[in-house]
């Protein structure tokens, strides 16, 4: 004999848990179901354990989407000051950083938003399965009907918060793609988002040894998006919240363009240091403002010229400038999946 609830939600993320507590507080007979041992786990290692769980500035241009009706919509009838009261309710103490993210501080940590999720969920009216893989989900005349674990259930609505493909490391797999196909609902093509550059060998070669330097920085994609925050070298290419962030408006073949300095006026410096220092060479004027190990790798590779000072005609020095501020980039491709946060659609 099957098992009847009134919605079936796959998938125990931070989606599929705030969707079943919103069900359950409507009194629905709600059933979560998730392969993995415990729920909420890519929610466990974001934002660096201290979970970015909003902003305070959101709105729908803040998303990549095709259909931004859909997010206006959404928006406005739960906004991000609905989650915050929320995470007050709970206890739980957050600060703001850059760009009004959010995030627990203190004592706090992502796990408190995993157990403010369950806590939400805590309803005589919502069950919850883990360890229970769907093996076969067909429609019927009444809604559907699953067979899960090792029990038939039947309900009026089944959601499908499976989530995307990224992390496969933390159990993101395609089921959810597999459930559109099978049902035959079209699906735009997926791309990692928020994902590190890889670079072409002889750029991962050059760079390499600057790995673990981060300096702030201002990134431009070749649609006029910009980012303005760090950038970090990796052993295998460029990462940062700049990147991760410009990899969206990214496109394979394209170009990106970086200001290293975009805090300080580098024309007035080198104008400055020239008259007052004639003799400095570029490399020690220009550690002044970035890491000196970077500034010599770019001679190295002859984007720079190290030579006195005095020694710069005004073409030249408006040549330096230029490279420092718009410094371009051809990235090789992305990391993908493998260490992506997010599918843009």
């Amino acid at each position: 004999m099957s098992k009847k609830f009134d919605v079936v939600v796959i998938g125990a993320g931070a989606a599929g848990l705030m969707c079943a507590a919103e069900a359950g507080k409507r009194g629905r007979s709600v059933l979560v179901l998730d392969h993995a041992k415990k729920p909420g786990r890519k929610i466990l290692i974001s934002g660096g354990g201290r979970c970015n769980f909003t902003n305070y500035d959101v709105s729908a241009s803040n998303y990549l989407c095709q259909n931004p009706h859909f997010v206006k919509s959404a928006l406005s009838q739960y906004t991000n000051w609905d989650f915050i009261s929320m995470v007050s309710k709970h206890g739980i103490e957050f600060e703001e950083r850059d760009h009004g993210q959010l995030f627990c501080v203190d004592a706090f940590t992502a796990k408190d938003i995993v157990k403010m999720l369950l806590a939400e969920c805590d309803m005589p009216n919502i069950q919850q399965r883990y360890q229970c893989d769907v093996h076969s989900i067909e429609k019927t005349d009444a809604g559907f009907r699953l067979h899960a674990g090792t029990e038939n259930i039947e309900c009026e609505s089944l959601v499908v918060a499976t989530g995307g493909l990224s992390m496969p490391k933390l159990g993101a797999t395609p089921f959810g793609y597999k459930i559109a196909e099978q049902f035959e609902i079209p699906v735009i093509t997926t791309t990692a988002g928020l994902v590190p550059f890889t670079l072409h060998k002889e750029d991962k070669e050059d760079f390499a040894e600057l790995s673990g330097i981060a300096i702030p920085a201002e990134i431009t994609a070749q649609d006029g998006t910009m980012f303005k925050e760090a950038l970090l070298f990796t052993h295998r290419g460029l990462s940062g919240p700049s990147v991760l962030q410009i990899s969206s408006f990214w496109k394979a073949g394209q170009k990106v363009t970086i200001n290293l300095v975009p805090n300080d006026d580098i024309a007035e410096l080198l104008e400055r240091s020239r008259e007052k220092h004639p003799n400095q060479s570029l490399k020690n004027t220009l550690a002044k403002v970035l890491p000196k190990r970077l500034v010599e790798v770019l001679i190295e590779r002859k984007e720079l010229a190290d030579k006195p000072l005095k020694q710069f005609n005004q073409k030249e020095m408006a040549t330096i400038v230029e490279r420092l501020e718009n410094w371009a980039v051809a990235p090789n491709g992305t990391e993908g999946y493998r260490t992506g946060t997010f599918l843009t659609h």
